[in-house]
């Protein structure tokens, strides 16, 4: 999930460093509940280590706190200013349900027969954190839910893809079992890194599923939107720009670390912060 959920030096930082004061404390306020839920998660060391347990009781923790959030009940002091941002931008209830659903499934799951499976598990960790943020820029058109949901679709696999020897390491693999299974690479091959044509052809696959749901996210962004998603502009930039240097590097992600060198993010934010507030005058 730490496509969606990471430090402030990173993509988001460009991302939400150029909003208006209100909406950039309530999107790092959304963002530090999402990252606090994911380390939860991550700390777990095996799916059936007695450990699950504690992390299980952690989310129910934060269950109950959500459902007092919407049932107007008090809550800890740590959770106020999540509860404030909830109520301020009418944010529903169950989509931070289904994220905890989303998380608390890395406890117990950790592979996925069909992308249908892994499509699920993306909309749970990802596009309903592309759904709550929306609703915190402000938008006008239905379509503007399934551009959240299809850029949360397309940054998660950009994850995955680059991610393939890190999951691994922690007992994941995210690939699904049906496309390991197409190229003919297994997942022992998976294990030992083993770099050749049949997992080159596995990860093109991949990326070209990723770049399919940039093109519909992009497909569904009104004009009218771009004055107050350009956030979610940037992301998609930065992790499209992420997509194409492992494309280039021809998938070689047991030996590299991709990512996008920070004057590039920053080169890329400005960019299209300026686009949006010259776009927004014109009309």
């Amino acid at each position: 999930m730490d496509a969606l959920v990471t430090s402030s030096m990173t993509s988001f930082y460009y991302s939400f460093s150029l909003l208006p004061r209100e909406i950039r404390r309530a999107i790092t306020t959304l963002y530090a509940f999402c990252r606090t839920v994911d380390q939860i998660v991550d700390a777990a060391s095996s799916a059936y280590s007695p450990d699950v347990a504690v992390r299980r009781a952690q989310l129910r923790w934060w269950r109950e706190q959500i459902e007092a959030i919407y049932t107007g009940r008090s809550v800890e002091p740590a959770v106020r200013p999540l509860a404030a941002v909830l109520e301020r931008f009418a944010i529903p209830k169950q989509y931070l349900l289904t994220l905890l659903d989303g998380v608390e499934r890395d406890l117990v799951q950790r592979r996925y027969a069909t992308f249908d499976e892994l499509k699920e598990y993306c909309y749970s960790v990802a596009g309903v954190v592309g759904l709550m943020s929306i609703h915190i820029f402000g938008y006008r058109y239905d379509e503007t839910e399934e551009y959240a949901i299809n850029l949360g679709y397309a940054l998660q696999l950009t994850n995955i893809i680059r991610d393939v020897k890190e999951d691994k390491n922690r007992g994941y693999i995210y690939l699904p079992q049906e496309d390991l299974e197409r190229f003919h690479y297994s997942e022992r091959d998976l294990i030992a890194e083993v770099y050749d044509e049949r997992f080159i052809k596995l990860m093109r696959f991949q990326a070209q599923r990723a770049r399919m749901y940039y093109n519909r996210a992009r497909a569904a962004l009104h004009p009218d939107e771009r004055a107050t998603l350009y956030p979610a502009e940037i992301m998609d930039a930065i992790y499209y720009r992420l997509l194409e240097k492992i494309e280039l590097g021809n998938f070689d992600v047991y030996r590299r670390r991709f990512r996008v060198r920070t004057p590039h993010k920053l080169w890329l934010a400005v960019k299209i912060w300026l686009y949006a507030k010259l776009f927004s005058r014109r009309r």
